[in-house]
């Protein structure tokens, strides 16, 4: 499944998937409003790129994980980690989400290997004292996105925060979902979909309300922001300390951003009888996000 993307952006994407022929099996989306302005919202239409974020003396570094869930995203984690101690690191999202099966399988390494989650723009600047990281707390982290976010043992979501939620659609019916026609073959692959997803959520100690929250959402009306008391009901947040996540190491002067606000809960996901990073591709389905510009074939998607 893949992370919501703005419409215009999905148009511009099957377009172009059009003019050159090319044709996604097996997939189902989730699609999704524009969100960012300037170059965060660019680098959040990409496929999503790993990167770690030095704190040169106050606090120990974290993972920044921008832009699109693709089929290629856990082979990209994965080569960022190796030869990296990444144990009860952070990561730092700002993503619109991407493929359902491939965030899932992306989630649960990300469990396994003890991380800790919050959403933000990860930034770096130069000042007369030397290289400065932070984190600005205005960041998106919409459709699957929250399913990773839901991943980390630890979750943190500053008030400033966007975090959004919407159903998994099938990709290429999407922009005009209610005049579109599925087969039988179709509903298979989201009810598949839906399991799987809602099993990954109660794994990671998500709620039953999460997966509420995302289904009553249709492809046709705008995703739905979580207040903080959803975010609460959903057991997205964990914690309502900064420094749970992401913690400095003795300086009076904070090296990151205020992040003033309260964690967030996390998702579900799960597979029966397939492995959920390569699931059984179908036949008759595509979606715009699964033709980002990564080569890759993705699974379902949430539907925005």
């Amino acid at each position: 499944m893949r992370l919501v993307k703005s419409l215009d952006f999905r148009r511009w994407v099957l377009m172009g998937a059009a003019a050159l022929g090319i044709a996604v099996p097996g997939v189902v989306t989730t699609l999704g409003g524009p969100a960012h302005a300037g170059a965060s919202l660019e680098e959040r239409k990409l496929p999503m790129r790993f990167s770690w974020v030095a704190c040169p003396q106050h606090c120990r570094g974290w993972i920044s994980a921008v832009g699109i869930v693709t089929a290629d995203s856990p082979r990209d984690f994965d080569e960022f980690a190796h030869g990296r101690q990444l144990g009860g690191a952070t990561i730092v999202l700002d993503s619109s989400g991407g493929s359902v099966n491939d965030s899932i399988a992306l989630g649960r390494r990300w469990r396994d290997l003890g991380l800790l989650t919050t959403v933000g723009t990860s930034m770096q600047t130069r000042t007369a004292q030397g290289d400065r990281s932070s984190v600005l707390p205005e960041a998106y982290c919409e459709s699957m996105c929250v399913f990773l976010l839901l991943s980390g043992k630890t979750r943190y979501v500053p008030e400033a925060a966007h975090v959004r939620v919407h159903q998994i659609w099938m990709g290429d019916r999407a922009d005009d979902a209610r005049a579109a026609s599925y087969t039988a073959q179709d509903l298979m692959i989201v009810e598949r979909d839906v399991g799987r997803l809602a099993k990954y959520t109660f794994d990671m100690g998500g709620t039953g309300d999460l997966l509420s929250l995302s289904l009553n959402v249709p492809p046709w009306e705008d995703l739905h922001e979580l207040s903080r008391e959803e975010l609460q009901l959903t057991n997205i947040v964990t914690t309502d300390a900064l420094a749970a996540v992401l913690p400095q190491t003795g300086s009076p002067v904070a090296p990151v951003a205020e992040l003033k606000g309260k964690p967030v809960p996390d998702r579900f996901v799960g597979s029966a009888g397939e492995t959920e990073a390569n699931p059984q591709p179908q036949k008759t389905t595509k979606t715009a996000e699964a033709m980002a510009p990564s080569g890759a074939v993705a699974a379902t998607v949430p539907a925005k």
